[in-house]
């Protein structure tokens, strides 16, 4: 890989099944060294797209290279770790069997493997004065546990290039931060990492660049504050101390003000009418008797790009902004 090639690059690749097409000519370059989204609702093409770029399954046309080679080069599977999102461990068998299993058939062995498990199973909590859950089975782990485990799975090897498919559908709080602490980690490291998900908020938060999709097809892509610049009117974000006053609704309901509120009860997002101007609306406001505790402005977020550029139509089930 020269220093100039992408981590990835798809050129006009398509796949069909029957009579359903999964991806539409899709095109993206993932730079190395980022961390980059592949975005949209379930059911978009997303782990298509995955298996794909993984040589699982093959496309119907189109080119695939990772880190300067052809998708079906062999000895990608050396320089590529892969979390799909069906979680494909063994359930009886022992969590470090586990991981010794998996390690090996990435050619690891010995000392070097056993020192690589320890270190992972102590990075993601999974090791301690309390606890090692390296000698459990991996039945009595919990889902998110398990999770963890897998996740090492993908990452023994040291890869270059990590991809994960939806690596943080289910978990709670405390391990999707361990995961996303271990994302940024990889990225200081030089690696490149690219998850699918439909949790815009994660997305915001962690990558440098994203592509959304909807049925197969690219939306947008770019990096991330290119995209909220490019798209969609500015917004103010409102945040009230208790429920509004009708004074302060029929403000909210002019339309020479506000062109669209999307209420969270106690958070509001404005999109201001054309002609109006934040300052104008604030005034407003204030003179209503509106208990204000933030009002600022803001670019839109990755989740209100898709739904005013693809249609909430098009968002199915599981389709959020939270993540």
């Amino acid at each position: 890989m020269r220093m100039a090639d992408p981590a990835l690059l798809l050129r006009d690749v398509a796949k069909a099944y029957a009579n359903h097409v999964a991806v539409r000519s899709l095109s993206l370059s993932v730079p190395a060294g980022t961390v980059y989204g592949l975005l949209g609702p379930n059911g978009a093409g997303k782990t298509t797209t995955i298996r794909m770029i993984l040589n699982i399954i093959a496309p119907d046309r189109g080119e695939i290279r990772l880190l300067g080679r052809a998708s079906h080069d062999p000895a990608l599977a050396d320089v590529v770790g892969y979390l799909p999102e069906e979680r494909g461990l063994y359930r009886k068998m022992g969590v470090r069997r586990m991981l010794r299993f998996l390690g090996e058939l990435k050619g690891l062995s010995g000392r070097d493997l056993e020192r690589r498990i320890d270190a992972w199973l102590e990075r993601l909590a999974l090791r301690d004065a309390g606890k090692d859950w390296g000698g459990a089975k991996v039945e009595e782990l919990s889902r998110g546990m398990q999770q963890k485990v897998q996740f090492i799975g993908a990452l023994l090897h040291d890869p270059a290039l990590v991809i994960l498919d939806e690596p943080f559908s289910g978990l709670d709080p405390l391990n999707a931060q361990a995961l996303k602490d271990t994302v940024v980690a990889l990225r200081q490291a030089g690696r490149t990492v690219i998850f699918s998900t439909h949790i815009m908020d994660n997305a915001e938060r962690m990558c440098d660049a994203v592509c959304i999709i909807a049925r197969g097809e690219k939306v947008l892509d770019g990096g991330v504050a290119a995209v909220r610049e490019a798209h969609g009117a500015p917004l103010v974000a409102l945040a009230l101390d208790g429920a509004p006053s009708p004074a302060v609704l029929a403000v909210l309901a002019d339309p020479a003000l506000v062109r669209r509120v999307d209420d969270s009860h106690r958070y509001l997002e404005l999109e201001l009418a054309p002609e109006a101007q934040a300052g104008a609306l604030l005034a407003r406001l204030v003179a209503a008797g509106a208990p204000i505790e933030r009002y600022e402005r803001m670019r839109p977020s990755l989740h209100r790009i898709f739904l005013d550029k693809v249609g909430g139509t098009h968002v199915e089930a599981g389709m959020t902004g939270h993540g």
